[in-house]
């Protein structure tokens, strides 16, 4: 089942990553694009209301939670996924003050990943 006229940004610095994001919600039929870091995606005017993002905490220019930050405080709420390699206490209690729906680690399971971006896509 497609989500008609929601797309999925995927923002992180490693291409294989990128690339294995695309094609895991690609195949569950979601618009996705990509983003190679934080810059690329704060460059984008008018990002969709029908939309979500999947973003890498670790990234060099700017990191996942710092982008989270950025985009809030230019009014653009939408819902985040925040992956990353290693979750700790310390990242779970930030990524919960910033509102972000779902801290998922790597390796990703697609299944989980599948289910939260269609569960953030539901509510917009």
């Amino acid at each position: 089942m497609a989500n008609s006229g929601a797309v999925v940004y995927v923002v992180d610095d490693d291409e294989g990553v990128r690339s294995a994001l695309k094609f895991a919600l690609e195949v569950e039929g979601l618009d996705v694009r990509l983003y190679e870091g934080s810059k690329a995606l704060l460059a984008e005017q008018d990002l969709p209301l029908r939309a979500c993002l999947v973003i890498d905490y670790r990234m060099p220019e700017m990191d996942g939670l710092e982008l989270v930050h950025a985009l809030r405080m230019r009014n653009t709420n939408l819902p985040v996924i925040m992956i990353t390699g290693r979750v700790n206490r310390d990242l779970h209690r930030r990524v919960e003050k910033l509102g972000v729906r779902c801290l998922l680690e790597k390796p990703l399971s697609d299944s989980q990943l599948v289910a939260c971006v269609r569960s953030a896509l539901a509510d917009r």
